[in-house]
């Protein structure tokens, strides 16, 4: 496997890496196993010299095996190896491996490189020749190849290949067939494969590669069956970064050639390491998590439907093309108004709680009937988590917010002067003209009263406190942090992070607001969200605020969970408001579940 994320990677829109990012990818993919990372153009831009120069920063433990390798091209048609100064830039970087890009397509040599089809050959075979006897392995991406292929005559598919075996003659390790527009379907690619193979066959030790970009999203397709047809380098980004539509994703290559196709793509138990991998990659590029990717997304081995879930708990291969475990992910049941009883029972599984079947039927509805009325619990396992420990007798809230209030005014302040008030000069087309300034003085003021219980006894305390922020959201979240942070030390370390509202119908001002607060505790880095939904934005963020809290206090202080153990804190999390003032005791929920209708876990169907 051969990563272009450094390169090729970041030429993506809204990608911009610095060296230590880059060094921090390249510690990573050498951990995966990889077997080339390219660390970019060292002829193009200081910040990639400055990579090939700080590479050895990385230890020999950490680089293992894997080869670095500087990205380049072919000689300028009118300069010889030793003038060119992008060649000896090339030799300068001190990277053992060489990718020369060279062109393919007749019509690019004629139109964009402005040379003949003969100097383009000899451009080839003179760079490759030259690298070669200065000791380092050297690679040709034969750029638009399949597009070459496609063209007639001498100056189509055999003009490609003439290509090809001028790069083996020289003493090319390996010739990369480049699908760069990303427009060829794959029962051509792996045809003109096979024809690249065959045409280098006086040449053994050579190395056919493929390099396939995405914009028909056949990319991972077109990768696979090149390898099919005898390619045996591949070159890919992680999570299929690249320009336009990306490139080929190494991660899903990895994943369908060792687990689904028989090849030692990277160790077999470095498998496991996938699914990091992309998540530490994304968050260094600045891009979201790969949610929906294959073998990795957090998506990837979930299940929403009743039908699915209740066949899964069952037969886990009949909706799980893989055990999820080998590339470093898990399977999860996500509940939401979709699910059958099965989708709540394993999700208190996979939280370490147990839960009786009468008890998931009765959350089960009490969920579908939140759902319809606006709150959103898909991807939201944290506030079922809440929901399946309120139903536990011997679980006592940290905190019972009893009672509050928030202002938010203008108050209007004229700035006064001797004349009596301030007056502004302003020039418009040469008019001098005054008006006296009004400035509006907004405030928000937030006044909380809360019911604390102390984590280290079952004394509780009866606090009041008033607050004030740059809004009412804000100044409402300063308050009850404030009044909390005596007894829980850790609502100091908990920040928000986002908060997103969305408007769910259009009925006006009787619309329902959905509010989505993110947190993060700063000692740790972990991250969660809440949500609450009411007629109110203001009520609704008070909920999701709340919510956050809590869950936050029960991460970084398991104790005050009366010994249920430590709640696993997920990304996002939603708590379920009208469940939050309800003291369900086990008992309660099994008898509510004698009341409950019956419900199918076949109700939903998902194809």
């Amino acid at each position: 496997m051969y990563d272009t994320t450094l390169r090729d990677g970041a030429q993506m829109v809204g990608i911009s890496l610095t060296v230590e990012d880059k060094l921090a990818i390249s510690k990573l993919l050498c951990e995966l196993g990889v077997a080339y990372i390219e660390g970019g153009w060292p002829g193009s831009n200081p910040k990639d010299q400055e990579l090939f120069t700080r590479w050895n920063e990385l230890s020999k433990e950490e680089r293992g095996n894997t080869r670095l390798s500087a990205f380049g091209s072919t000689r300028h048609k009118n300069k010889t190896c030793e003038e060119d100064p992008q060649v000896q830039a090339l030799l300068a970087s001190n990277a053992p491996c060489i990718c020369l890009v060279a062109k393919a397509w007749n019509e690019q040599v004629e139109h964009v490189l402005e040379a003949t089809l003969e100097q383009n050959l000899t451009m080839i075979s003179d760079t490759v020749e030259y690298l070669v006897a200065e000791g380092r392995e050297v690679m040709v991406d034969l750029e638009h190849f399949y597009d070459g292929c496609l063209a007639s005559g001498y100056r189509g598919e055999q003009y490609a290949l003439m290509c090809l075996r001028t790069a083996a003659a020289a003493g090319a390790s390996t010739v990369v067939l480049c699908d760069t527009n990303g427009g060829t379907m794959p029962w051509v690619v792996e045809e003109r494969t096979s024809r690249a193979v065959e045409a280098v066959a006086d040449w053994p030790e050579v190395r056919i590669g493929v390099h396939c970009h995405n914009d028909t999203g056949l990319a991972v397709a077109n990768s696979l069956v090149a390898v099919r047809a005898g390619a045996k380098l591949v070159q890919a980004c992680v999570n299929g970064y690249g320009e336009r539509t990306g490139n080929a994703n190494l991660l899903t290559i990895i994943g369908d050639l060792q687990v689904k196709m028989g090849y030692n793509a990277i160790h077999p138990q470095n498998l496991r390491l996938l699914t990091p991998t992309a998540a530490a990659v994304a968050e260094l590029c600045n891009q979201p998590p790969p949610a929906a990717d294959p073998f990795v997304g957090a998506k990837a081995f979930a299940h929403k439907g009743g039908l699915h879930v209740a066949a899964v708990r069952k037969l886990p291969h009949s909706y799980n093309h893989m055990e999820p475990t080998l590339v470093g992910n898990t399977m999860q049941a996500v509940v939401s108004e979709l699910s059958g009883k099965g989708n709540v029972l394993s999700h208190a599984e996979e939280a370490g709680f147990s839960l009786s079947e009468s008890a998931a039927k009765v959350l089960l509805q009490r969920i579908k009937k939140m759902e319809q009325s606006g709150y959103s619990f898909e991807g939201a396992s944290a506030s079922v988590n809440m929901m399946i420990l309120r139903s536990k007798e011997e679980y006592v809230r940290p905190f019972r917010v009893v009672e509050y209030s928030v202002i938010s005014q203008n108050r209007e302040s004229v700035t006064t002067t001797q004349e009596g008030v301030r007056m502004v000069s302003l020039t418009y087309k040469q008019d001098s003209i005054t008006e006296m300034i009004e400035e509006e003085v907004l405030t928000n003021q937030a006044m909380i009263k809360v019911n604390v219980r102390a984590k280290d006894s079952d004394e509780e305390h009866i606090i009041m406190h008033a607050a004030e922020g740059n809004g009412p959201v804000n100044a409402l979240s300063v308050a009850l942090r404030t009044a909390l942070q005596p007894y829980y030390a850790t609502c100091g370390n908990i920040s928000l992070e986002d908060y997103s509202v969305r408007l769910l119908d259009t009925a006006g001002s009787k619309s329902i607001t959905r509010v989505t607060v993110e947190f993060m505790d700063k000692t740790t880095g972990k991250k969660w969200s809440t949500v609450g939904a009411h007629t109110s934005i203001i009520e609704a963020s008070f909920h999701a605020i709340t919510d956050g809290l809590e869950f936050g206090i029960l991460n970084a202080e398991p104790d005050c969970a009366l010994g249920l153990g430590h709640v696993d804190c997920v990304t996002a999390w939603q708590e379920v408001t009208d469940v939050a003032e309800d003291h369900r005791t086990q008992e309660v929920f099994e008898e509510l579940a004698k009341q409950a209708p019956e419900e199918s876990e076949e109700e939903q169907p998902v194809a």
